[in-house]
């Protein structure tokens, strides 16, 4: 055993070196899904975070060119955990191994370590910051580089996430029946995918542009993407949605959920472990329905908060009772805290990229 993975209360587990040999510093959350580490790797909500994958046999069917998930294809998380990293893969797309993978991208892992040990202590103790490093890093220089990252809360992420110049991402086939106007915190490019899949023409934009310039291009509709860091760290974002409420019919997701409440007058808060992963029930309060939903967040939606405002709660995690989606009818604005696009996931959820086109259609 030559890596380490120290928590920030001390905590030490050992484990054996896997992609780029670094000392990485983030917050360490845990994931639950079955499968789907490339797309987890580049999904920019894992910004500032290691990830413990709870599925004990990781890197099986390696990784390709086309599960990726962030624009331009970077990895987002700072390291991977994992109890055994496959030596071996097979898939007819796979193009690399996920060891040689995270080393060409730089990223730290440490495989051989006990990850139900891991996930339980951080399902007890919460969220914390910790460090992958060569077993040999000395101990208290690396605890206080572990203690002095901070906390994800306070913390805006947006700016090291969104994209730097607009883009466009429009049906294949030509058949847009709408436009719509994204702001960019950190998309996951599947959302976009989606969107096209159901008629949509997406102008995508920097999450530094002003309100006006969404609005100046006269769309059907505008969209709030999910990206990662505390919500409440970003209020010149808030105040950019506040000025597309009410224009056009407005959706968002994950932390374009969480901007949402924010700029309509509620409140969020960190949850102690987040939800990761893509087996999270959900259900949706108007039918009743629940869907396994595929998730991605570490702060929630207060829900005493968007009942003083008027806001209607129209999804609930069945696990906690969180708030995972809402509306605000008389804005035409409308929210889910989890991924209806999934990648990787279930597609239980994709029936609200169907509500969106409705809200659309309805102006």
């Amino acid at each position: 055993m030559d890596t380490v993975l120290m928590l920030a209360d001390g905590r030490t587990f050992a484990g054996a070196q896997f992609g780029a040999r670094k000392v990485a510093v983030g917050e360490v959350v845990f994931n639950t899904s079955m499968m789907g580490y490339q797309e987890i790797l580049t999904d920019p909500s894992y910004a500032g975070q290691m990830v413990c994958m709870t599925q004990p046999l990781i890197g099986n069917y390696g990784v390709n060119t086309e599960d990726i998930e962030s624009l331009g294809g970077r990895i987002y998380a700072l390291g991977l955990i994992v109890r055994e990293a496959s030596a071996h893969y097979s898939n007819h797309r796979a193009t690399n191994s996920l060891n040689a993978y995270l080393r060409e991208h730089d990223v730290a892992g440490i495989d051989q370590l006990d990850t139900r040990a891991l996930t339980r202590h951080i399902r007890d103790q919460g969220a914390m910051p910790g460090a992958i490093a060569p077993a040999d890093t000395p101990r208290e220089a690396l605890l206080e580089r572990i203690r002095s990252w901070g906390s994800m809360e306070g913390r805006s992420l947006i700016p090291e996430v969104t994209c730097r110049e607009p883009y466009t991402v429009a049906p294949e086939d030509g058949s847009s029946r709408f436009t719509v106007c994204a702001y960019d915190l950190g998309a996951k490019q599947m959302i976009f995918r989606q969107m096209a899949a159901h008629g949509i023409t997406v102008h995508v934009f920097p999450a530094d542009t002003p309100a006006q310039v969404l609005v100046d291009k006269e769309p059907h509709g505008f969209f709030l993407s999910n990206g990662p860091g505390d919500p409440a760290a970003s209020p010149e974002m808030v105040e950019r949605i506040k000025q597309l409420l009410g224009v056009r019919p407005l959706w968002g997701i994950c932390l374009g959920h969480q901007m949402l409440a924010l700029a309509v007058g509620a409140e969020t808060y960190k949850l102690p472990f987040g939800h990761h992963g893509g087996n999270h029930p959900v259900q949706d309060q108007s039918s009743g329905k629940i869907e396994i939903t595929a998730q991605n967040h570490g702060f929630a939606v207060d829900e005493a908060s968007l009942t003083r405002i008027g806001a209607v709660v129209t999804h609930v995690n069945l696990n906690d009772g969180s708030v995972e989606g809402m509306s605000v009818p008389k804005l035409k604005a409308q929210s889910v805290q989890y991924h209806p696009e999934a990648a990787p996931g279930p597609h239980d959820a994709t029936y609200l990229f169907d509500r969106f086109v409705r809200l659309l259609a309805r102006g």
